[in-house]
């Protein structure tokens, strides 16, 4: 899933839909999540109607309609934690885990999503990459871990479970810095 569903307010609004390397900031957080070795991508949206438009825009230009759900997170202002959970709600029954790509980082390394897909394959109920010994995004969560991530509220997301996992929680090495890297305000576009 892709959270895309906040204000942006720090970066005076409309950030995932300005102006970035020819598209805009939402587009690479979604091929990033095509990318990825899942059946579905749901984009969950609330704050702003104009990132719907252009997850439809970019599944037109993508030709990737049949893999895009798009499902509006109707309490976003209550926080990540309700976009997160309007996410797992749309997601299919039989999922056996859930990839959470956030909207305002377009620089994920690609290369690292099949080796997250085998830690869980492997075991793990959650594996995350890292680079410089810094945690990133996306993380990858069992389905087993759903209802916990059903429980959380306000801004914090999922950082409160990924802490609790421990040695259940795969760390997986990036090529680059892009699983750090989020744009807050305008000028990390440059």
């Amino acid at each position: 899933m892709v959270l895309a569903a906040g204000a942006g307010s720090r970066f005076g609004g409309g950030k995932l839909t300005a102006s970035w390397r020819g598209g805009v900031l939402l587009d690479a957080a979604l091929a990033a999540a095509l990318a990825a070795p899942v059946r579905k991508v749901t984009v969950v949206w609330g704050a702003d109607p104009k990132v719907a438009t252009a997850v439809r825009a970019y599944a037109a230009s993508a030709d990737a309609g049949d893999r895009l759900v798009l499902t509006q997170a109707e309490r976003h202002a209550e926080g990540l934690s309700a976009s997160l959970a309007a996410g797992i709600a749309a997601l299919a029954p039989d999922c056996s885990g859930a990839f959470v790509f956030l909207g305002d980082m377009p620089r994920i390394p690609m290369a690292v999503l099949p080796r997250l897909a085998e830690a869980l394959d492997q075991g793990a109920l959650a594996a995350a990459p890292t680079f410089g010994g810094r945690r990133g995004h996306p993380v990858l969560f069992s389905a087993s871990l759903f209802p916990d991530l059903l429980r959380l509220s306000g801004e914090r997301g999922a950082a409160s479970v990924v802490a609790g996992l421990g040695d259940r929680l795969t760390l997986v090495d990036a090529p680059d810095d892009g699983v750090l890297f989020d744009v807050d305000r305008p000028a990390d576009m440059a």
